[in-house]
């Protein structure tokens, strides 16, 4: 670059700060109503003492390619906004080029850590559709591979977030029962993580010889396992100092978010669409809802924990009732549903997964639209933020328990 263009770009420079300054009334008089600096007070750029940095999208405790643009004084968190849409595949407009069936497998790419709820979610609405009665053995099995995929989600995020803030130890723990619970799925339905295990009107398969009084000896091994990372963890006091007092939703906030899951429950509300709005057979096990009072990053922990416990009752329960019977109701070999508008939801691991469907009596949705947690529970973000360090965002984002597939679906 020559003498001369270098001096131009030096000048467009100064000229560029210039009005900048000028627009910020940096240099002008104080007029009535300004704040003059205090004695001592180290001079910022443009009067400004806020700075705006990118955590993400290339971060490994974002969990995913999402980026937050943060506004930071010092490392105290003015605001912090989630910035979406790098991993967006438009799952939902894929749904209207393919047949019912085959929408089946694009619900596992969404959610990819609880691959299993997903695909029941969206088999449960076009069931509603048709109006079709899944049989007594298929519900049954269905309500076991929901626990056991809840299981392996909480699992997976309380690996990751011991991670996150520095306790790995929990990390090789809590992976330990995952890999059984992917063995689990990987002799059911041939596959460990997208599992395409469900089928419109009941399942593909029915279990195994020997996979109940397999997965008896695991269930009942479980509590133990669950007391080990509670040791590790529920009384450590750094792992409390990192969490207790961080990120509070009040119940009325998680109300006006729309949030559900872990989230509005570490919030002191029972709301659980098993319990709520049973589908299945839900209706018949008996489990709690747990619920905590705090709205922190800890009580979520708590929650989560307790709702493992919970899945250990339902699982016992299911595999007492299990008797032989079919695995599929009478669903026509070609589906088109009726043209009508349905909506139906369950409770997956990360809150309230639904699917809007509308159907035009062709063999194809006309138009499918997904309700995931992971997208509805992010706006909360900003909200639990405000006011933190750096260091805290990772606990919240581990907190929220997002999957960027659900998000940018």
């Amino acid at each position: 670059m020559t003498d001369e263009k270098l001096s131009q770009a030096e000048r467009d420079e100064a000229a560029y700060f210039a009005e900048r300054a000028a627009a910020a009334g940096v240099g002008r008089p104080l007029s009535q109503g300004d704040t003059p600096p205090a004695p001592g007070e180290p001079p910022t750029l443009f009067d400004v003492q806020e700075m705006e940095l990118n955590f993400g999208p290339q971060h490994p405790s974002t969990h995913g390619v999402l980026r937050i643009v943060l506004k930071v004084d010092g490392e105290k968190i003015l605001e912090a906004i989630p910035d979406v849409g790098f991993l967006h595949r438009g799952t939902e407009k894929l749904f209207e080029t393919e047949t019912y069936p085959m929408g089946i497998p694009h619900t596992d790419r969404m959610d990819y850590v609880a691959a299993a709820t997903n695909n029941h979610a969206f088999c449960l609405t076009i069931e509603k559709l048709l109006d079709v009665e899944v049989p007594r053995r298929a519900q049954l099995v269905r309500v076991i591979l929901d626990e056991l995929q809840r299981l392996s989600s909480h699992l997976v995020w309380l690996g990751t977030s011991g991670i996150d803030l520095g306790a790995v130890t929990p990390f090789w723990y809590a992976f330990r029962e995952r890999e059984q619970i992917l063995d689990f799925f990987e002799e059911y339905c041939g596959a460990r993580l997208t599992l395409n295990c469900m089928r419109i009107g009941g399942l593909p398969f029915d279990l195994t010889t020997g996979w109940v009084e397999r997965l008896l000896e695991f269930v009942d091994d479980l509590p133990a396992r669950i007391d080990d990372y509670e040791q590790l963890l529920t009384d450590n006091r750094i792992w409390k100092r990192r969490t207790v007092g961080i990120g509070v939703l009040t119940a009325a906030e998680c109300v006006e978010y729309g949030l559900t899951g872990p989230l509005i429950r570490a919030s002191g509300i029972e709301w659980d669409l098993r319990r709520a709005q049973p589908y299945e057979c839900y209706d018949e096990l008996d489990f709690a809802v747990p619920t905590r009072q705090n709205g922190d990053t800890y009580d979520r922990y708590i929650v989560r924990v307790q709702e493992m416990r919970q899945s250990v009752r339902i699982l016992r329960q299911c595999l007492d009732r299990l008797e032989p019977g079919e695995i599929r109701g009478k669903v026509p070999r070609v589906i088109k549903p009726p043209a009508e508008e349905i909506y139906a939801s369950i409770e997956s691991p990360k809150g309230e997964l639904g699917f809007y469907c509308v159907s035009n009596g062709s063999n194809r949705p006309y138009r499918m639209h997904c309700r995931p947690p992971s997208f509805i529970n992010l706006q909360a973000l900003p909200k639990m933020a405000k006011g933190h360090l750096i260091s805290d965002l990772v606990a919240l984002i581990g907190t929220i328990d997002i999957v960027l597939g659900e998000v940018d679906r």
